[in-house]
């Protein structure tokens, strides 16, 4: 996997590879999309795909700043769906820059 995304990985953290996900990292709604289309034709030409049908993004808002909210987030031709929260490796990310979620899991795991 590597060697197959070695020209389109990013300087850290705007591209991350874990296991079977991959996280881009933009912006705006525009760069991620464009980041996914790069990554789509790189993949495809190696007999590679993402899943349309897995694929999901979280829109963090770090601040008050209003960022192409007309724009949607696409693979190809289709709208990817927009999750509240992500969970990876047991942490949950909340788009709104919470921790709520996370400490009401870890405290419900113990």
């Amino acid at each position: 996997m590597d060697e197959l995304t070695r020209n389109i990985k990013g300087e850290m953290p705007w591209c991350m590879l874990f296991a079977n996900r991959v996280v881009l990292i933009d912006e705006t709604k525009g760069g991620v999309n464009y980041r996914m289309e790069v990554w789509r034709q790189i993949l495809e030409s190696k007999s590679f795909r993402l899943s349309k049908t897995k694929i999901e993004y979280l829109e963090c808002k770090f601040s008050d700043v209003a960022h192409q909210d007309d724009m949607e987030v696409r693979l190809d031709t289709q709208a990817i769906p927009k999750r509240g929260s992500f969970t990876y490796l047991r942490s949950i990310i909340q788009g709104t820059g919470e921790i709520d979620d996370d400490v009401t899991h870890r405290i419900g795991a113990e």
